[in-house]
């Protein structure tokens, strides 16, 4: 494996660290980076705000072979460790420096950049997300902890990191998902794709896991889960209408799907037939909930400062 092959991070990364440090991450359209310097490889330590929690083990041993052979081709970005000299906590670049230490290396090069906590997670997000390194799990994980710890919105994310909002809104819907199956999506077992329809099912995990063991494709969970749902024995309501998932008929589930994925959130619909019925969206924040409010009101979402 190369060492990380530059790719245009976009001009927005560059307005946030500077051209030196956009170059640092691969921008190749930024200038060459000024300040690199070498210091110990044990001034280094890893980023809290890292979004990427899985680093694979054959991927660091050829990373590894590549920088004995070649070096650290880019410098690895990182910011002062405040109250402590010599000391440097690393903004980008912490998959080249555990492969550098596989590699035995006793200095690495460095580009010093003074970022607050929320710029570092920025930074972080758009690096991993941008290169593909980030898991749809761990991704959705970064999202949410923009969202949650820095006041962050959904269109505020959905423009930092260059993707639509219903990619944001439909990634953050995976953390809905038991622990069991974000783990099999981190491990490698299911992807996105894979795990999507079993959002808002029951046995959502048991699903997932005969999926990951038939190495079923999407179309073949898509259309799994939709048996699981169709299928399932739920008892009608009082009211007499028809209750949930396991009653209702296919339309009904994709429009269900439809609705979810333009929303970002979680919708059910109980058809009742002639007597009407009745959607129920569930949010988890009161920034979701003014987006619905919007939605509904037929406003234009708010400029972000």
């Amino acid at each position: 494996m190369a060492e990380e092959s530059p790719s245009r991070l976009g001009r927005g990364l560059a307005a946030l660290i500077g051209d030196d440090a956009a170059f640092a991450l691969g921008d190749d359209q930024a200038p060459a980076p000024r300040g690199v310097r070498e210091v110990p490889i044990e001034f280094l330590r890893p980023n809290p705000f890292q979004p990427r929690h899985v680093f694979r083990e054959e991927e660091l041993a050829d990373l590894s072979n590549s920088i004995r052979e070649q070096g650290i081709l880019q410098p690895i970005v990182v910011r002062p460790v405040a109250g402590e000299a010599d000391a440097y906590e690393i903004v980008a670049g912490e998959r080249r420096w555990r492969a550098a230490q596989k590699a035995q290396l006793h200095q690495v090069p460095i580009l010093v950049k003074e970022l607050t906590d929320a710029q570092s997670l920025e930074i972080a997000i758009i690096e991993n997300v941008q290169r593909a390194d980030l898991n749809a799990v761990e991704e959705a994980a970064g999202y949410d902890r923009l969202m949650q710890q820095f006041d962050y919105t959904q269109e505020k994310v959905s423009k930092l990191i260059g993707k639509s909002r219903s990619h944001v809104a439909n990634t953050m819907r995976l953390l809905t998902l038991p622990m069991a199956v974000r783990n099999l999506i981190e491990e490698g077992q299911l992807t996105a794709g894979h795990a999507r329809p079993l959002i808002g099912l029951d046995n959502a995990e048991k699903l997932a896991r005969e999926i990951a063991a038939k190495k079923l494709s999407v179309r073949e969970a898509e259309a799994l889960a939709r048996k699981a749902s169709t299928g399932s024995s739920t008892p009608r309501r009082s009211g007499g209408g028809t209750s949930a998932r396991g009653e209702k008929d296919t339309d009904t589930l994709a429009l269900e799907r439809n609705i979810s994925e333009q929303l970002g959130l979680k919708v059910e619909i109980d058809h009742t037939g002639e007597e009407g019925g009745e959607v129920k969206v569930t949010y988890k924040s009161l920034e979701q909930l003014d987006e619905i409010c919007r939605r509904l009101a037929g406003r234009s979402p708010q400029k972000m400062n």
